[in-house]
């Protein structure tokens, strides 16, 4: 079914490289984003190749390269000496062996780059301040949305009708997504035991070679501190990851305290200090980081979900962007080659679990990983020594676009 209606709920990451790839397979669009507006607040994003294998097939080449930041390498340092515990090659490395780049971008940048695709595609109608409220399915599907909606085609914006049909609706619409609790019931996130701090740094604030063209990621115990360059290496993107209790405040837009932040990285190397210091304390958000165990089921009939509304994902493998992007080739591939709506979709869903299930519980391993102390940290960093970059190629080898002609990858 390569000319079908599809109706996606959520306009992030997810749900705008699932309509770009499904218009590109031939299919109609109609997506719907709850904010009055496309936007991300502001932070960094690592997207390793086998993601952009699927952003450069829809096209966006260019327009990445020219607002990301193409690292050298990746390395792991010790929280107090700066020692190197373990490293390994990007770059041209990663290039010549997989095919495909590994990008470091600002969210709102890479947001910006699909909206832009989207909006340039006459298979795709965007409507903003457009909140999927509900659904039913009868052979088609019908979404109920709330409030007014603006289309990209009616700059005066027209009011949404009260339903919309199609022939499948895609949950795109984050940990909270209101489709998956439709269909599985009201239950909600885990939180971690971790505090995510995050915060940009104008490079220019900071002296020469303080930080070098790789994404860094400093392991102490009970937290972590990455860090990395985006927009051709203007600015230094900043994540700070504490064991903490009695705080869960999900929000991405929680204003952080900077001597809070401080005191939580007392002691460690003086580059984490020059970095802390040289943040600003306005642009200092914090997050509690949730996430949800893997999902036998990610549908039902004509209706799926895709990204952080099955496959919440925690930040310690760098996945998670990659993991929706992913989920979005893979679906365009299996609604296209099944006559059946219901059929392709478990087929995708089917051909998606396994992996995105290592992902989800591999990131919960390093969250311990990286909190480790006393002996268990000595030999993690032997390890680490040994490893390289060698368990990363199972990884960044995935081909989302050749996946829906291979057989389902069970656990």
């Amino acid at each position: 079914m390569a000319n079908g209606r599809v109706l996606i709920a959520g306009g992030g990451i997810g749900g705008l490289t699932a309509a770009l790839c499904l218009a590109k397979a031939g299919f109609e669009v109609a997506l719907f984003e709850q904010a009055a507006e496309f936007g991300e607040i502001g932070a960094g994003i690592q997207l390793s190749p086998n993601c952009t294998r699927v952003l450069h097939h829809l096209g966006l080449e260019p327009a990445l390269r020219a607002c990301a930041f193409l690292p050298e390498g990746t390395e792991f340092r010790a929280w107090k000496s700066g020692k190197v515990i373990g490293a390994s090659a990007l770059g041209k490395t990663v290039r010549d062996r997989y095919g495909f780049p590994y990008y470091h971008i600002h969210r709102g940048d890479l947001l910006r780059v699909l909206v832009e695709a989207a909006e340039g595609s006459p298979n795709i109608e965007l409507n903003t301040a457009s909140e999927v409220t509900g659904f039913d399915q009868d052979g088609r599907v019908r979404v109920a949305v709330g409030s007014a909606s603006r289309t990209t085609s009616d700059a005066a914006g027209t009011q949404s009708s009260a339903v919309h049909e199609g022939d499948a609706l895609i949950g795109a619409d984050g940990i909270h997504s209101t489709v998956r609790t439709q269909l599985f019931g009201d239950v909600g996130p885990r939180f971690t035991g971790n505090v995510a701090w995050r915060a940009l740094v104008p490079a220019e604030r900071l002296p020469a070679g303080l930080v070098r063209p790789v994404s860094t990621a400093w392991w102490g115990p009970h937290k972590h501190f990455v860090h990395y360059y985006l927009r051709s290496g203007t600015l230094v993107n900043c994540v700070c990851v504490v064991e903490k209790t009695g705080w869960e405040v999900e929000s991405w837009t929680e204003p952080g305290e900077l001597e809070e932040l401080k005191s939580d990285f007392a002691g460690w190397h003086e580059d984490i200090q020059a970095l802390i210091d040289n943040m600003d304390p306005d642009s200092l958000y914090k997050w509690a980081l949730h996430d949800r165990a893997p999902m036998d089921r990610w549908g039902e009939g004509a209706v799926t979900l895709l990204g952080d509304a099955c496959h919440p994902t925690l930040p310690f493998m760098a996945q998670g962007a990659a993991m929706a992007i992913e989920d979005a080739a893979v679906l365009a591939g299996c609604l296209a080659a099944d006559d059946a709506v219901p059929a392709g979709l478990r087929r995708y869903e089917d051909l998606r679990r396994a992996r995105t299930a290592r992902i989800q519980n591999g990131s919960r391993r390093n969250a311990k990983l990286f909190h480790l102390t006393g002996i268990k940290a000595w030999l993690r960093n032997r390890a680490a020594k040994q490893a390289g970059g060698r368990t990363m190629d199972g990884l960044f080898r995935y081909d989302a676009l050749q996946v829906p002609n291979a057989a389902p990858d069970h656990p």
